[in-house]
Order: structure tokens, then sequence, then C-alpha cells
């Protein structure tokens, strides 16, 4: 911003106590410093009543619970240039914002740091066979010695579904192991692969070849139901499937039938379809399914580095330097 130009009119959007938690008081000041900020959230409740400051704003920060707007509201944000999302996928409402002309910046790659951060820790963990080790051991110096023990982290082949953001910062977290990644993306270009130093394979190989599969497939009508019986029954002696991309990937009684027959393999499941499961659910009988109640994602402090990614956008864009986490109209057809 130059010495002679105002600051741009900002106000905060969406769900009040979650807007109040990613961008914690710290970052509200940091924005009344260099914008003129509104000195209230704007909610879907009270949308109507704060109507002259949506109109008058041309920056909006928003998070988690951000809502799809009618074709009257979209309108009577006349001046809006950009919307700044600290969240993932914006997927639900930014069809019509972008049609309007209306850019709008993603958390996406900071919210895939904590999702990449808890992968790369299970899939280490999976190769040493620690949660079968854990499972088989009582305690017994016959459990001690029998005990079930993974072949370790050195030249095993590691399989992950989706090469999106988080697919991608896994591969990076990978890399310094001696290990064989392979990735399925229908989407990945085979010259792209070998930029990354992976091996695009189909999902049928990713299956019966991997030691460990980790699934970061994008939540699209088109995926849904992918993980079935036939490729979970094809998994090696002594596998782990890994699941922090989205429940409805997996058809859920197949992966428990699997389960049940399998001793020998591991689903460790971040997410599940519905969310949560319910305590009827027959993953809870399984010794060896091991359900988290959807972790892996930013929590508690980690959500800051998403205000903090739309912060360094903003002050980007009022330098007038290029975005570097905007979202366009073709990208809603390939991210989750």
């Amino acid at each position: 911003m130059t010495a002679n130009s105002r600051p741009l009119r900002s106000l905060f959007f969406g769900d009040k106590g979650r807007i109040e938690m990613v961008y914690e008081r710290s970052r509200m000041q940091e924005l009344s410093k260099i914008s003129s900020l509104y000195d209230e959230v704007v909610t879907r409740v009270n949308f109507d009543q704060h109507l002259g400051a949506l109109r008058e704003a041309e920056v909006i920060f928003s998070t988690w619970g951000m809502p799809l707007l009618t074709e009257e509201q979209v309108a009577s944000l006349s001046n809006l240039k950009l919307l700044l999302y600290a969240a993932g996928s914006v997927q639900s409402f930014a069809a019509p914002l972008i049609n309007a002309g209306v850019r709008i910046v993603s958390a996406w790659r900071a919210n895939a740091e904590p999702v990449a951060h808890f992968t790369l820790g299970q899939i280490l963990l999976s190769l040493k066979g620690y949660y079968r080790n854990v499972r088989e051991f009582d305690g017994s110096i016959e459990a001690f010695r029998g005990a079930w023990r993974g072949p370790g982290v050195y030249r095993q082949t590691v399989g992950l579904l989706g090469c999106g953001a988080v697919g991608r910062r896994v591969i990076e977290l990978l890399r310094p192991f001696d290990l064989d990644v392979m990735v399925y993306d229908p989407f990945l270009a085979e010259n792209e692969a070998s930029r990354l130093g992976v091996r695009k394979v189909t999902i049928a190989e990713i299956f019966s070849l991997s030691l460990v599969v980790s699934n970061h497939l994008p939540d699209k009508p088109e995926t849904v139901g992918t993980i079935g019986s036939s490729l979970l029954t094809a998994m090696r002696p002594g596998a782990t499937f890994i699941n922090t991309g989205r429940g409805a990937t997996v058809v859920e009684r197949e992966l428990v039938e699997c389960l049940a027959h399998r001793s020998d393999l591991t689903a460790l499941l971040d997410v599940t379809f519905p969310e949560p499961m319910g305590v009827n659910s027959a993953l809870n009988s399984l010794p060896n399914a091991i359900v988290s109640s959807h972790i892996a994602g930013a929590t508690n402090t980690e959500v800051y580095r998403m205000a903090d990614l739309c912060l360094e956008e903003f002050k980007r864009f009022v330098n007038g330097d290029p975005l570097q986490h905007e979202v366009s109209a073709e990208m809603l057809r390939l991210l989750a």
C-alpha cells in the first residue's frame, strides 16, 4: 500500500465462534492496523442487518462455516474484490463468488501441513509394525519374542492415493527416508510424477504392492466408494491402510469384513462415513481398526497457521504482488 492510498475496507464473515478461534485477538489486531476493519463479525443470521458494511467491504476474511450465498447476496457485495478463507475446501461456496469476479484465497496448503505430519507419523510406525505389535504383545515372554515386527523403514513400498496438497506434502516429508513411494492419481502427469520422485501406478497396484496405503483422495461424487473389498483383500500380509482423507471413499461394510477375516491387516481411520460412526459401529469391535476423532487436520494452535497465510496473502494483495494461494474456477474442478 502506498503512502497516499487508503486502507482497504475489510470484515469478518461466517461462523462467529470459529472466526474468533482461528483469527484470535492478536491477528485481528494486526489486521485492524493494516486495513479499515469493520467492528463486528457478520454471519448468515445477521447478514441483512449489516448490508451497508457488506456493500462497502472490499475484502472478506472467513474460515470454516462460510455459507453459500444467494445470487441476491452476492450481488449486494458490490465492492468485494477478495475473499480469504482460513480453512481448506472452498467447494461449498466459491463458485458464485468467482463467477461474480471475486478472487478467492484458500489456506488449503496450510491445513494440509498438520494432516501430512499426522500421516508421516502413522506411516513410519506402520512400517515398524507398531500397531500390530502392541495389540499382539501382552507382556508375556512368548509375545515379547513373537509379536509382529514390521520390515522397518528401509526400502519398503508406500502407496499414496491422491496427489493434492496433502499427498504432495507427504511425498516431501518421506523424501529423507529410503522408501519406494507410489502414487495413484488420474490427474498426475508422468513427468510431474518423475519430478516428485514417485512412481505413478494404478490403484490396484497401490493396494497389492504397498506395505502402507494412505488415502488422500478428494471428496468428490466420483470418488465415493472407490475403496472396497477387491482392493482391500489384495493388501500385503501385515499391511496398513491409513485414511485421513474422506470416509465416503471407503465402503465401510467391506472394510469391516476384510479386517474381520484378516487380523494381520491394520486400519488407521481418522475419518469415517458417517462421522462420527456411532457407538454401535462394527469398527469399534475390531482390534485391528484404530479410529480417531478427525484430529489430523488443523487443531488448537495449528489453526493459526491458516490465519497467518491469509494475512500474508492480504498483504500481497495490498502491495499488488501475485497471490500464492488463489483458487481459480478450473481448480474447483480438481480440488476436494
